[in-house]
């Protein structure tokens, strides 16, 4: 594993920035006292845009600002790979705005994964029930879709 160059790191941080507040803490480390960490929070795609991966899941959910609750039904869906309708939409936190990473969790409060928000709370009140609510991003399923590739 390479060390990431200062470019790399303001847009990991910033992608995560969408999802906690706390992080910013983590900024705290110098970069030459930081070797490497457990656990790989995503990739950087060509274009050098950061790509969250589910490993990230675990860290980002205690700490998530705006969530996202599936029903029941809705949950394979969701871990199959697909968006959330506003039919499969539990609940929503209060103030979400558009584009707003969430976190996304079952009724029982277990994370499965996470989105961005298709739309801000005041908005999912009076929508289709058809209509996307949640972009899908990354969901635990994809432990078993692409084992071979998480690392």
């Amino acid at each position: 594993m390479r060390p990431l160059t200062e470019e790399e790191t303001r847009a990991l941080f910033e992608k995560l920035a969408k999802y906690e507040r706390i992080l910013k803490l983590a900024t705290n480390v110098p970069r030459e006292s930081l070797v490497s960490l457990g656990t790989c929070f995503g990739k950087f795609t060509k274009t050098q845009k950061f790509r969250l991966h589910i490993t990230a899941l675990d860290y980002l959910a205690p700490y998530a600002k705006y969530k996202v609750w599936v029903k029941p039904g809705a949950e394979q869906s969701f871990l199959y790979g697909n968006h959330i309708l506003k039919s499969g939409l539990g609940r929503i936190t209060e103030s979400t705005a558009q584009y707003q990473g969430v976190v996304v969790y079952s009724m029982a409060d277990v994370p499965l994964g996470f989105g961005v928000a298709a739309k801000s709370t005041q908005e999912c009140r009076k929508m289709d029930p058809m209509a996307i609510v949640v972009f899908h991003q990354a969901d635990i399923g994809e432990y078993i879709r692409h084992e071979e590739t998480l690392t």
